[in-house]
């Protein structure tokens, strides 16, 4: 038996073939497959069985394969984004999972109450189709810069807002794809949180931040001088071992897929560096390997 909470990693849907074979080795044990506004020219069924035989070979599992576009304007650069999340919910079962993630959208530069009709509209028909497929659908709690009031791509990055997307969705296959970090970054402690919303928590990204509280004492949140920095696990403020914790408390069965690309210290050269650090420590803070009980 294995542990039921993996830690993995984020990659690219298009890149997973070539990507997976050169990492697999560091210990990753998932991956969350994403794409950038569309699924494009990607061959879907003929990538889903080359990632399953990776999968075989290497052990690991393919935790969510998602879009990250706006699906409520359908304009631009995101034309093809419902297309795509129709596409990945289609095909989610060949990669031998039951997650599809990404942004709720919104109307652009407007507030998340006159978005509200909008996304029940496009994900009362989503939620509909991924039920018949047995596919839960995880939105990402990132404010992508919006706020309350206005915005280009997500609603899904408050509480508040929270609520009124599941009233206006109720579905039980509709719920979160979480991490601490776009909770920090709004000065939000994400503990509470997390204890209220471990129901609707369905994936859980690897990311932390780093809040220096000394900046925001002197100079405020609109000032000169950056206040908060996204962080790869391992190196932000968040005690993952509570995290985790809570989770496990909850029942949780997924897994914690490391964002990265977005410290400002492990970056660049240093980028796997810190991404196979977060994996071991987060690793640590489940408790380490499995470890089966005697009989």
């Amino acid at each position: 038996m294995e542990d039921t909470l993996r830690i993995g990693t984020l990659i690219g849907g298009g890149d997973a073939v070539r990507v997976i074979p050169q990492i697999a080795g560091h210990g990753f044990e998932s991956y969350s497959l994403t794409f950038w506004q569309t699924t494009g020219k990607t061959d879907l069924a003929d990538t889903a069985a080359r990632v399953r035989e990776l999968a075989e070979e290497h052990r690991f599992v393919i935790s969510a394969i998602g879009v990250f576009g706006n699906p409520l304007t359908g304009t631009g650069d995101n034309a093809d984004t419902l297309a795509s999340w129709e596409r990945l919910i289609d095909h989610a079962h060949l990669f031998g999972t039951d997650i599809v993630n990404g942004f709720t959208g919104r109307l652009t530069g407007l507030s998340i109450d006159e978005s509200l009709p909008k996304f029940a509209e496009v994900f009362g028909e989503l939620t509909k189709r991924a039920a018949d497929k047995g596919v839960r659908i995880a939105f990402e709690n990132c404010s992508m810069d919006g706020s309350w009031k206005t915005g280009d791509w997500n609603i899904a990055h408050n509480p508040t807002a929270w609520e009124k997307m599941f009233n206006a969705v109720p579905a039980d296959n509709i719920g979160l794809e979480w991490e601490p970090c776009h909770q920090m970054v709004q000065l939000i402690d994400p503990i509470p949180q997390l204890r209220k919303w471990t129901d609707k928590i369905f994936h859980v990204h690897g990311k932390d931040a780093t809040i220096a509280w000394d900046i925001v004492k002197e100079y405020g949140i609109h000032g000169p001088k950056d206040y908060v920095w996204h962080r790869t696990p391992g190196f932000g403020d968040t005690n993952w071992t509570d995290v985790i914790s809570i989770l496990r408390q909850a029942g949780y069965k997924g897994t914690i897929d490391i964002e990265g690309w977005h410290d400002p210290v492990y970056r660049d050269q240093l980028e796997m560096t810190g991404q196979v650090h977060a994996l071991n420590y987060l690793k640590t803070c489940r408790g380490g390997s499995f470890v089966p009980n005697p009989v």
